[in-house]
């Protein structure tokens, strides 16, 4: 199959890249202006709206990874605007292109994420779960009715739903486990909140899985069966990496360290399960955060 990437260069788009290529697949990227463009490559610009259509023909596959990183700086209203504009325009500009095609492809896979469900204390959230009220809650919201549209022209499409990916190389764990490195790790405001996670493994497995199996289709709860709360988390991690866990960050300290931000993505308690991916009998590598994290951090 030609299968189109964006956000190929991310943690979750290159190693699906490097996962296809190895089953044989072709592989182009959906490449911004100030991106180098091989063989194969589509140029697109979400900023003006512009994309090589012509050079869309022919794709039997999108998977749709871009998006300005959410952790990037403060919510301020310019920076809200980037997130929305990466997320929401793209996704409508690339739609709007492939239903316009002369041969559209088979599916449209979309990254969207857990906060879509917002803070929901220990409610466990499947994806037939109605959505959050934040801002988190609702760019995911938004994005994921765009990539929706893409039905209306015969394109099957798979919204997965992210967790926390866990990976060595990228991501959030780094950052996440820094403070532990440091001997300073510790519980992030109450610890109550749950968190849902997936090894990057299981992550592109299940990307793959939902290019090829047409059981896919919708919301998909990309996650772990077995969310933890996140004193289990600092609890696990710092075994993990043979340090303390002893400090713990309040969370109006974190409020006030980084703004808005602190509530959807550190403080809220999202306790998502992967229901249909259960329904499905999809078969997963890591289904305990213990066993992800010590085959993660075995090289360190």
């Amino acid at each position: 199959m030609r299968i189109l990437i964006s956000g190929a260069s991310g943690l979750v788009g290159s190693a699906l890249g490097r996962a296809l290529r190895a089953q044989g697949h072709a592989i182009a990227r959906l490449v911004r202006p100030d991106g180098t463009v091989a063989e194969g490559d589509v140029r697109w610009n979400p900023a003006s709206a512009t994309i090589d259509r012509n050079a869309l023909e022919g794709a039997d596959a999108v998977v749709h990874l871009g998006g300005a990183s959410i952790a990037d700086g403060r919510w301020t209203a310019s920076r809200k605007a980037l997130l929305r504009g990466s997320r929401v325009d793209s996704t409508r500009l690339l739609v709007d292109s492939l239903a316009q095609l002369r041969l559209k492809p088979r599916v449209l896979v979309c990254a969207s994420a857990t906060g879509y469900y917002g803070d929901r204390g220990d409610e466990v959230l499947t994806e037939a779960s109605a959505p959050g009220t934040d801002f988190l809650a609702l760019l995911a919201r938004d994005w994921e009715m765009e990539a929706l549209r893409a039905q209306a022209a015969g394109i099957r499409v798979a919204m997965l739903r992210f967790g926390i990916v866990l990976a060595r190389q990228g991501g959030a764990l780094p950052k996440m486990l820094l403070p532990f490195r440091f001997a300073v790790g510790g519980r992030i405001g109450s610890g109550r909140q749950w968190m849902p996670w997936i090894a990057l493994d299981d992550a592109v497995a299940v990307a793959i899985a939902a290019i090829q199996d047409d059981r896919f289709s919708g919301a998909i709860n990309t996650v772990a069966p077995n969310p933890v709360r996140n004193t289990d988390f600092t609890r696990i991690a710092a075994r993990a990496l043979r340090r303390p866990a002893i400090f713990a960050v309040p969370a109006f300290a974190l409020r006030v360290a980084v703004g808005e931000m602190a509530q959807p993505l550190l403080l809220a308690s999202t306790r998502a399960v992967p229901d249909l991916l259960a329904k499905i009998g999809f078969s997963f590598r890591f289904t305990e955060i213990q066993a992800a994290l010590q085959k993660i951090l075995r090289k360190n």
